[in-house]
């Protein structure tokens, strides 16, 4: 057993009997981890709390680190970066347990990646901070895929068609994987967006639920475990 001393970002919580918690996080030093966090949901002064644990929280944590794949434990928590809109915003709040449950889902790897952990806490705090975010998911969705080895190659975007299983835009049209047409200049437009010029992305609220359908098609074909986020019809509800 380590004693760590590290950021992490909450991912999800799991009820575990009647007043305790496991809270899986994604952490700075040591990637992906499991927490248990005993009798949290009973009611007492002082001590930790469940708001501590809502998805996407930025947390400085010092914690027990056991062998790979068993629970472990917080010895000291605080919340780092405090959000100050993604809680109270609903539509913010819809976009922030989307992205918790995709990011769950296609992190694995109990071992740091620097870059990773960037990434999110720079994205997450961008979302807090601003107003105009109907198409950050799919901005962010897009973004994460170069960090799991599988960002589209854009060297001939030019070209009408995209081929979604291996990833680069081509002249065929020759298998079930491939998308053209609207579908095609749609899913274009995000390649050259970044947050900071998410504004000058449109897309009316059909051709959005679209693009979010073709690139959750396009973590199934390249992550086999990827399921789909029991979260996204609460997602197109709040767009509709």
């Amino acid at each position: 057993m380590l004693i760590i001393a590290t950021n992490a970002i909450v991912l999800s919580s799991l009820k575990f009997g009647d007043s305790s918690l496991i809270v899986k996080c994604f952490t700075l030093q040591d990637g992906l981890k499991s927490y248990l966090v005993r009798g949290v949901l009973k009611s007492k002064k002082g001590g930790l709390k469940v708001a501590y644990f809502q998805p996407l929280t930025q947390l400085k944590i010092v914690a027990n680190h056991n062998a790979k794949n068993t629970l472990n434990s917080f010895k000291e928590i605080q919340v780092f970066n405090s959000y100050q809109s993604i809680y109270q915003d609903i539509v913010k709040q819809s976009i922030a347990f989307f992205l918790s449950e995709v990011v769950s889902n296609v992190i694995q790897e109990e071992e740091a990646n620097e870059a990773l952990y960037s990434f999110l806490e720079a994205s997450f705090n961008w979302l807090d901070a601003h107003e105009k975010v109907a198409n950050f998911h799919l901005v962010f969705l897009l973004k994460l895929t170069s960090f799991l080895g599988f960002y589209p190659d854009i060297s001939e975007i030019e070209k009408p068609r995209f081929h979604l299983l291996d990833g680069y835009f081509t002249e065929d049209n020759f298998d079930k994987h491939v998308i053209s047409g609207n579908d095609v200049v749609q899913f274009k437009k995000l390649v050259h967006i970044n947050f900071e010029n998410l504004e000058q992305l449109s897309f009316t609220k059909l051709e959005r639920q679209v693009v979010l359908q073709m690139l959750i098609s396009y973590y199934k074909l390249h992550i086999d475990s990827f399921r789909n986020p029991k979260s996204i019809e609460v997602l197109e509800a709040v767009f509709r």
